[in-house]
């Protein structure tokens, strides 16, 4: 089970990983562009991406922890040494 959950969570991380990065692509497109509504937009997705992604870690780095077995100290940080 705890090697499902594993999976799970390295499946979540690559997949907040793209959607982090297509956000960004998206706000970086719609900074290019000139009319009024694009420019509104822009300042609500550059927000609302910002909010995505420090919420996305906030969720990753507990959900890491329940993934590598709710590890005690230093035992998360040689985990993740290991699979760098």
């Amino acid at each position: 089970m705890q090697e499902d959950i594993l999976q799970a969570y390295l499946e979540i991380e690559q997949a907040m990983q793209r959607y982090s990065l297509l956000l960004q692509e998206h706000v970086s497109h719609l900074q290019t562009q000139t009319d009024e509504e694009s420019k509104n937009r822009f300042h609500r997705m550059k927000a609302g991406s910002k909010a995505m992604r420090d919420s996305s870690q906030i969720y990753l780095s507990y959900a890491k922890y329940v993934a590598y077995g709710m590890p005690e100290g230093e035992e998360l940080a040689e985990e993740e040494d290991l699979q760098a």
